[in-house]
C-alpha cells in the first residue's frame, strides 16, 4: 500500500472522524459516568491488568460503532456515484480497497492506542507495580476494532443502502449485549441458593469483557488466542466483502468468518474457571515478618507492617494460643455468591474491605483486630451491614478494652443503630467471668469462620449453630 496514496485516504475519508468518535465517546463514558471503574483497588487507573479490562469493556458500544462508521465509510464510492466508473479501471479491486481499509485501521488503533494510554499515565501514578501481561488484553482490544470496521465496509459495499451503516450498528448492539446479558452465558447456583452467570466459550465471541471484579484477575491465554482467531476471520471476511465484485464471491467471502467462529470456539476455554484466571504473579505473598501482601500491593506493606503486628500482639494477649499468628491479604477469588472461608490461624483482608479501606493510621490497627475477630461471611459480590459488623465492633471492643466504632464509611443514623445493638451486648460481655467471656468469644469465633450460625448472637449467649 503507497504511503502517499494512504495520506491522501485519510484526509478525504471518515476514517480520522471514525477515530475521533470512538476516542471521545470513551473518554466520556469512564470520566462522566460515575461507577465501579472508578473505586476500590480494581479502578481502571490503579492497576495495569484492571486498567486493559476496564478498556475493554467499554467495546460493548464502541465495537457497534465501528461496525456502523465502517459500513458508512463502505458506502463512500456509492455515494459518490463512482461504483461503475472504479470497476471499469484495470486496477485490482484489492488495491484499490486496502488504502480504504489500512486508513480506517489505522485511525481506530489509534483511538484505542490513545486510550489505553490516557489509563496508562495514571496507572504509573498510582502503582509501583509494572509487568506486560496486560498487554494481550489490550491488543486484543485493538484488533476488535479493526476488525468490525472492515466488516462493516464489506457489508456497507456488499449492502449499498442508507440504511446500512444504522442496521449494522443496532445489529452489533444487540450482540454485545445478547453476550453480555444472557445468550451464550452459563448460569450456575452459588452456594447461597441464588443464581449467577459466568461467561462460557460462545459469550467470549463478543469483544467486550465483564466488569472487573478483583484486580488479581486477568484472561487466560487460550482465551487471548480464541478471539484474535475470531477477529482475524472476521477482518478477513470484511475485506473478501469489500473487494467481491459478483454473488457468488460475496457469499464466499463468508467462509473465513464461518470457519473463524468454528476454530475460535474449538480454542476458547469450555470451563468458566478458565477464562478469568488468578495473575500467580500479582498473587504472589510478599511479607514482613507475619504480616503478608501480595506483590501487586507490595508498595503499601511499609504501612501495613507495624499496625498489623500490633494487631497479632494484642490478638495473643486477649486469647492466648488460639490467636492468629500472621496477617494476610485475601488472595484467593471466589464466584460470585460464594461464601468465603477461613482460617482461624490467619488475620484475613482485603484493601477494598469497607473497614480496611476507611481506616487510617491507629484505626488500621483496630481494623485488622476486627478482621482476625470476625473475618466476615458476606457472599463474594455483596455488601451489607449487619450482625458480622456488630459482633466485630463488641469483639474488638473486648480486645482493646473499650467500645468505639470500627472505621467505616457507614451513615450517621446506621452508626448511632450500631451503638444502640452493639453497647448493651458489650457491658454484658465484660461484666462476666473471664471464663464466661472467653465461652462466647469462642463460640463467636467457631461462627464466624465457619460462616455458620450467628456471631452476634454467640456474643449474647445464644447458641451459635
Amino acid at each position: 500500500m503507497n504511503v502517499r496514496v494512504l495520506h491522501i485516504e485519510l484526509k478525504r475519508s471518515v476514517a480520522p472522524w471514525a477515530g475521533a468518535v470512538v476516542l471521545a465517546t470513551a473518554l466520556a463514558f469512564l470520566y462522566l459516568i460515575s461507577g465501579s471503574w472508578w473505586t476500590g483497588t480494581a479502578a481502571w487507573t490503579a492497576q495495569w491488568t484492571t486498567m486493559a479490562l476496564w478498556t475493554r469493556s467499554v467495546l460493548f458500544y464502541l465495537w457497534p460503532l465501528a461496525v456502523g462508521l465502517g459500513a458508512l465509510q463502505g458506502l463512500r464510492d456509492r455515494r459518490s456515484k463512482m461504483a461503475e466508473l472504479l470497476t471499469s479501471t484495470p486496477r485490482p479491486a484489492r488495491h484499490r480497497a486496502a488504502p480504504l481499509a489500512g486508513a480506517t485501521a489505522i485511525t481506530l488503533a489509534a483511538a484505542f492506542a490513545l486510550l489505553v494510554l490516557v489509563g496508562a499515565v495514571q496507572v504509573v501514578a498510582n502503582t509501583e507495580y509494572t509487568h506486560f501481561r496486560w498487554l494481550p488484553i489490550s491488543l486484543v482490544g485493538a484488533l476488535s476494532l479493526v476488525a468490525g470496521a472492515v466488516l462493516g465496509m464489506g457489508a456497507g459495499r456488499a449492502l449499498p443502502s442508507v440504511l446500512t451503516p444504522p442496521a449494522l450498528a443496532m445489529g452489533a448492539f444487540v450482540f454485545t449485549a445478547l453476550m453480555q446479558m444472557s445468550l451464550g452465558r452459563t448460569v450456575t447456583t452459588a452456594e447461597t441458593g441464588l443464581p449467577s452467570s459466568e461467561p462460557n466459550r460462545i459469550s467470549l465471541l463478543s469483544p467486550a469483557v465483564s466488569d472487573v471484579r478483583d484486580a488479581l484477575v486477568t484472561l487466560s491465554a487460550s482465551v487471548h488466542v480464541g478471539q484474535t482467531i475470531w477477529l482475524l476471520a472476521m477482518a478477513a471476511t470484511g475485506f473478501a466483502l469489500l473487494v467481491a465484485a459478483t454473488p457468488r464471491a460475496r457469499l464466499i467471502a463468508l467462509v473465513p468468518l464461518l470457519a473463524g467462529a468454528v476454530i475460535a470456539l474449538l480454542v476458547l476455554p469450555s470451563d468458566p474457571r478458565r477464562i478469568y484466571v488468578v495473575d500467580e504473579a500479582a498473587a504472589e505473598l510478599v511479607c514482613d515478618g507475619p504480616v503478608r501482601v501480595t506483590k501487586m500491593q507490595q508498595a503499601r506493606l511499609a504501612d501495613l507492617a507495624g499496625p498489623g503486628k500490633e494487631a497479632l500482639r494484642l490478638l495473643r494477649g486477649a486469647m492466648g494460643s488460639q490467636a492468629p499468628v500472621s496477617v494476610r491479604e485475601n488472595a484467593t477469588v471466589l464466584p460470585d455468591g460464594a461464601t468465603p472461608r477461613w482460617s482461624r490461624t490467619t488475620v484475613p483482608f482485603d484493601f477494598d474491605d469497607d473497614i480496611i479501606g476507611a481506616a487510617k493510621g491507629d484505626e488500621l490497627t483496630r481494623a485488622l483486630v476486627a478482621k482476625g475477630m470476625v473475618p466476615g461471611c458476606s457472599p463474594v459480590g455483596w455488601s451489607s451491614v449487619g450482625v458480622d459488623e456488630f459482633a466485630q465492633t463488641v469483639a474488638t471492643g473486648w480486645v482493646l478494652g473499650d467500645l468505639r466504632p470500627l472505621p467505616t464509611s457507614l451513615s450517621a443514623g446506621l452508626r448511632r443503630e450500631a451503638e444502640a445493638e452493639t453497647r448493651p451486648v458489650w457491658k454484658e460481655l465484660t461484666a462476666l467471668p473471664r471464663a464466661e467471656q472467653l465461652s462466647r468469644i469462642n463460640a463467636m469465633r467457631a461462627a464466624a469462620f465457619s460462616c455458620k450460625g450467628d456471631p452476634f448472637d454467640a456474643l449474647k449467649g445464644g447458641a451459635s449453630r
